[in-house]
């Protein structure tokens, strides 16, 4: 498969979980009033999708390192498909979240195993530049979906915008049947036995460098999902934009995204792995405190209140895909069951940001901010152990 397309398909693949919050985001109190919910329960929808994907993406990758990774991916996406029509039919909150619940258990399959895909097929600065490119398409996502879920809202209604998403999942299962490529040859899998699978998933989950970078990636994507949490609060109420403007948020952020991401390509074999990471912190520094200052000194306005988040995403793109795979590099032997435990705490984590951080937050401009910068910092103090760690460990090899 050409190196385009298989970037196009991993980075489509991965955007499903993503997708599958920010299309519905406009729609969010038209389903409330719709399914006759409270705005808490309409909220909680993002949560009944969150947890249980979290749950789930711990065993996409261990599943697809006993069965193969294009299986896995395959299936999965049939499934999403079929969640998407729960939702579509849903006559209560009470159905729409299992439904939701079910979209949560097939939608990281694409994330977590293209991950492993990717350190599958290459290694080095040949991995972060694929990582980097499938970053930069996977950045689309965000920016389309919103925009496209707004527009399908205002004129179908929200059931058609779960229409979308089950076509969503069965085009990507067609192509993943057609074009992708099986990466983990038979006799490099590893059966599903419970007692080396334990020991596996022990060895992953207390390895501190992993966690520590794990955590790193957690903290510094979620200073920005807390935004897109509470985008429909921040752009209606606080910027006064309509359900169709919320491009003007997304736009801008994902542009940075992509260009972070394009940038973290450019670095790969220049750079190494942890300047990348500590150029692209740098830069998101500078941006969480300028909008931070903002938010408390200026008045809440679609250019002063956009472009901080726009640069953190900048320099958030930089970082990640290095961050990404120095994690999965503890494990070369099986990737995937560690990119699963990755997503698993990525996962976990933003759940918590979902359910109570964001609606604790998004009442005014300076608690976002003051939560982008609690995020990083954390982050940071995460990399900065790590940083140590890798240290002692090479002087002690040394």
């Amino acid at each position: 498969m050409p190196y385009a397309q298989l970037a196009a398909l991993l980075a489509a693949l991965a955007t499903v979980g993503p997708f599958s919050i920010d299309t519905y985001l406009p729609a969010l109190h038209a389903i409330g009033a719709g399914l006759n919910a409270s705005t808490v329960e309409a909220q909680q929808t993002l949560t009944a999708y969150m947890l249980p994907m979290a749950l789930m993406v711990l065993w996409h990758g261990a599943i697809s390192d006993a069965y193969g990774r294009k299986r896995v991916i395959v299936i999965s996406m049939l499934l999403f498909t079929a969640a998407s029509v729960v939702c579509v039919m849903a006559s209560s909150i009470n159905m729409l979240l299992i439904g939701r619940a079910l979209q949560g258990i097939s939608a990281g399959a694409g994330m977590v195993v293209g991950r492993a895909v990717v350190r599958d097929l290459l290694d080095g600065a040949a991995a972060q530049r694929l990582m980097s490119h499938v970053s930069m398409a996977f950045a689309l996502g965000p920016a389309i979906a919103p925009i496209l879920g707004g527009w399908i809202f205002s004129v179908f209604g929200w059931r058609a915008v779960f229409v979308f998403l089950a076509l969503l999942g069965l085009v990507l299962a067609a192509l993943s049947a057609r074009y992708l490529p099986e990466t983990l040859p038979p006799e490099a899998r590893h059966p599903l036995h419970p007692g080396p699978l334990a020991r596996r998933y022990k060895s992953v989950f207390t390895t501190p460098g992993f966690l520590l970078l794990t955590f790193a990636v957690s903290c510094n994507f979620n200073g920005f999902f807390l935004y897109v949490l509470s985008a429909p609060v921040f752009l209606m109420k606080h910027l006064g934009l309509p359900e169709t403007g919320f491009g003007w948020f997304f736009i801008p952020t994902v542009g940075g995204m992509m260009l972070g991401s394009a940038t973290s390509a450019r670095l790969a074999g220049r750079l190494s792995p942890p300047r990348t990471i500590a150029l692209g912190c740098g830069l998101m520094l500078a941006a969480a405190a300028a909008n931070l200052a903002v938010s408390a000194w200026l008045t809440p306005g679609l250019l002063q209140s956009v472009i901080p988040v726009m640069l953190y995403t900048f320099g958030m793109a930089i970082a990640m895909p290095s961050l990404t795979l120095l994690a999965l590099d503890h494990f070369p032997t099986h990737r995937g069951l560690a990119s699963s435990c990755q997503s698993f705490l990525q996962m976990l984590f933003s759940s918590l940001t979902a359910g109570v951080v964001a609606p604790a937050l998004w009442s005014s401009v300076t608690g976002l901010a003051a939560g982008m910068v609690g995020n990083l910092l954390l982050g940071l103090a995460s990399f900065g152990l790590w940083w140590a760690l890798y240290h002692r460990t090479r002087t002690a090899a040394g």
